[in-house]
């Protein structure tokens, strides 16, 4: 699956987008998060708060419960605040 990193989760990741490949025990959105916050120094400072990061699936929103099964796509967002 690709994921995609925007603005701040971006800066700390250090890359745009990635394929990534995770373990059959990731399930959810949530699951994902967590696994990532263990792959690197950098991943753990982007996801820290990870009740704050949105992700969309295939550029649809989606709560961290949604179930990852035939993404072929994930976003991750900071919070954001308009104007």
């Amino acid at each position: 699956m690709k994921a995609v990193y925007f603005a701040w989760v971006r800066e700390r990741v250090g890359k745009p987008d990635e394929e990534i490949s995770s373990p059959a025990s990731v399930v959810t959105v949530g699951d994902l998060l967590d696994w990532l916050k263990g792959q690197g120094e950098e991943y753990a400072y982007a996801f820290e708060n990870a009740k704050v990061i949105r992700v969309a699936l295939d550029q649809m929103h989606v709560k961290h419960d949604t179930p990852i099964a035939g993404a072929r796509e994930v976003a991750f967002f900071p919070p954001m605040t308009g104007g």
